[in-house]
């Protein structure tokens, strides 16, 4: 193994729920870079790519946050 393996950011699966998660991606989609975030997000097979990704798990927590109260 290289010593880029044990000197890397650590992999993490984006997990909207963590508040420093969205934090994250809130500076990605300001700044257009991920150089300021200290993990790497693992990008799963279907996901396509790392900000699509992101994306979908945001809508999928905000959305059940919103309405999964009762329908008035």
């Amino acid at each position: 193994m290289s010593k880029l393996a044990y000197m890397g950011r650590p992999w993490v699966a984006f997990d909207p729920a963590i508040k420093k998660h969205r934090e994250w991606f809130a500076h990605f989609q300001h700044e257009k870079s991920w150089s300021h975030c200290p993990v790497r997000f693992i990008i799963g097979d279907d996901a396509g790519d790392l900000v699509t990704l992101c994306q979908r798990r945001l809508i999928d927590y905000y959305t059940a946050r919103e309405f999964s109260k009762s329908a008035v």
